[in-house]
């Protein structure tokens, strides 16, 4: 299912929370929507599942107006609501038979989908009784019941402790294997992990659609992370006078070379480095810059 955004526009009295937005999701992509708090991707989620209703633009799903393809969408909002009351099976139910699923198919279809999220087990437990992570996973089973071809998720792990992250993380990665998935956050090493590919939002506009290789090619120069055995004050000053270096941050026994031109020149560093006796630990090519550094470049003013 191929989703479309044309020039979203969505104003709240006098902000415009989502300002021009037009973007692409392809079949089978999971896409990371990223930005700061207040970027404007909770009111963009919402309208992709018709939560809110845009003042201009539309959104498509396979070429239909996306209100019209209500059964073909999956969202997770970010606290999932549930009746703490009823068990995990009693909601999965109770939430099937509200989207038109038939009791038998349920009978069926319950039992399996408690299985993938790893809630087989409680699922007599009431939903009183479950943990934030745990939450989040019914939340995502109740997503995927309907079997729908597009899932929009908002925040699915920003409130979770380190436990329930990973086990929702892990969830999506599997999920993401079956179904084309937009999701929100504002935490970069969530998209870095499970997105292929994500948009930026600032103020409400996109300001970035790539991939995170791209973006750190494009915005950071390439280094050398050099790491040795031992601290070396001189083979230090050496390396700072060698002609294809340009800079050289030294913190303990590591170390970031930038070069004239990296591809070139990191063998001809191997070289004399080794040719000093110097005991490598680490030699790795990378970036001058981390993806959040670039991140925060980009979206935080000056």
């Amino acid at each position: 299912m191929k989703l479309e955004i044309k020039d979203v526009t969505k104003n709240f009295k006098s902000k415009t929370a989502v300002n021009n937005f037009t973007m692409e999701v392809e079949t089978g992509q999971c896409v990371g929507l990223i930005g700061p708090n207040g970027a404007g991707k909770s009111t963009l989620i919402k309208i992709i599942a018709s939560i809110l209703y845009a003042e201009k633009g539309e959104v498509l799903l396979d070429g239909k107006k996306i209100s019209n393809m209500k059964r073909e969408i999956g969202y997770l909002p970010q606290y999932p609501d549930f009746f703490h009351w009823m068990t995990a099976k009693e909601t999965l139910f109770f939430m099937g038979q509200l989207s038109g699923i038939a009791k038998e198919t349920l009978i069926e279809e319950v039992p399996a989908i408690l299985t993938k999220v790893g809630l087989f087990n409680e699922q007599d437990e009431k939903v009183q009784t479950f943990s934030g992570g745990m939450k989040q996973r019914l939340g995502i089973a109740q997503t995927l019941l309907h079997k729908p071809s597009f899932i929009v998720m908002d925040e699915p792990v920003s409130a979770l402790d380190p436990i329930g992250r990973r086990e929702v993380l892990n969830l999506i990665q599997e999920i993401k294997h079956e179904t084309t998935i937009l999701l929100s956050t504002h935490i970069l090493g969530d998209a870095e992990e499970i997105c292929e590919r994500f948009v930026i939002m600032k103020q409400g506009m996109k300001i970035e659609d790539t991939t995170i290789e791209k973006l750190l090619t494009h915005n950071s120069e390439s280094v050398v992370h050099l790491e040795i055995a031992s601290e070396n004050i001189l083979w230090v000053q050496i390396i700072e006078k060698l002609s294809y270096v340009k800079n050289v941050e030294v913190i303990g026994k590591k170390m970031k070379i930038t070069l004239d031109n990296v591809l070139e020149n990191k063998d001809r560093l191997i070289r004399d480095t080794l040719e000093h006796k110097i005991d490598i630990v680490r030699f790795e090519v990378g970036s001058s810059e981390t993806l959040e550094e670039i991140f925060l470049k980009m979206v935080v003013s000056v």
